[in-house]
């Protein structure tokens, strides 16, 4: 119910956040606070998402064993469930790592929790690109956790993961069409067609291939996280062309599949960059 693996790479962006905002060791019990804290308002923000989502998750395959959809957990356990989670995420934020980012945590339950559950999931199909915003932060909870302030470098990190989250889900979107228009759900493929949204996955990961050279450009990292993103861009839009040229139904979920790598595979280049930098300074 708290939507675990979202919540497990939610951490590890937040813990990548954290090892590039600084370059001497954290303190160990710091880092363990922010991480468990950010976990719990996470997971409370899922939870609200199961809730709000269950009358249409008991439509989609993907769906509709979630312990809401079924009938396990009644909808009233859910909500206690998460204030529990959220309110305990935020009290050890606050308390034990730093108000900066407890606030932070709360804006980003805010903006998945309710804007983009509520409101965007249901009625735009931008409902993707503006809650991706709120998908993106961990990078910058994580920074924001140690160092106490919001860098530019940390944003740079969340503008990586924004120009991700639409390539990755629209290719989803087009494998689940049929899901999402038995659910109700506007999304891209649905509300302006097959081809756009093949267009649009394109035109996002050129933006996201740009935007990972920034940190080569600005100084954050070196040469060896520049190969890494060249490769993974070169890669990632080969796999965006592809599916504009090729009409291979798997070629989608193909694409949704490798980008999860793609994320988890630059961000190790960024810290591996950072490691090597530190160590010949």
């Amino acid at each position: 119910m708290t939507k675990p693996r979202v919540v497990l790479l939610m951490l590890i962006c937040a813990l990548v956040g954290m090892l590039l905002s600084v370059s001497q060791p954290i303190p160990v019990m710091l880092m363990l606070n922010g991480l468990v804290g950010i976990a719990l308002v996470a997971g409370s923000a899922a939870v609200v998402n199961h809730v709000v989502d269950a009358h249409i998750d008991t439509q989609m395959k993907r769906t509709h064993q979630r312990p809401i959809a079924t009938g396990r957990v009644k909808p009233i356990e859910g909500i206690v469930f998460a204030a529990i989670l959220g309110s305990t995420g935020v009290v050890i934020l606050f308390l034990y790592v730093n108000p900066l980012t407890a606030w932070l945590n709360i804006a980003s339950w805010i903006g998945y929790g309710l804007i983009y559950t509520i409101f965007l999931k249901h009625k735009t199909s931008q409902n993707i690109v503006i809650g991706g915003l709120f998908g993106a932060a961990p990078p910058l909870l994580g920074w924001v956790a140690i160092t106490n302030s919001i860098d530019i470098e940390a944003v740079l990190l969340v503008a990586i993961i924004f120009m991700w989250t639409p390539p990755h889900f629209w290719a989803l979107a087009i494998d689940r069409a049929e899901d999402y228009e038995t659910a109700g759900v506007p999304m891209l493929p649905l509300t302006h067609g097959d081809r756009y949204t093949r267009w649009a996955i394109l035109v996002y990961t050129i933006f996201l291939f740009i935007t990972t050279l920034v940190p080569f450009v600005i100084g954050m990292s070196g040469l060896l996280y520049l190969v890494v993103a060249l490769v993974l861009g070169i890669l990632y839009m080969g796999f965006a062309v592809g599916m504009l040229v090729f009409r291979d139904s798997k070629l989608p979920v193909k694409s949704f599949r490798f980008s999860t790598v793609y994320l988890g595979c630059l961000f190790v280049g960024l810290l591996l960059d950072h490691y090597v930098s530190l160590s010949f300074a």
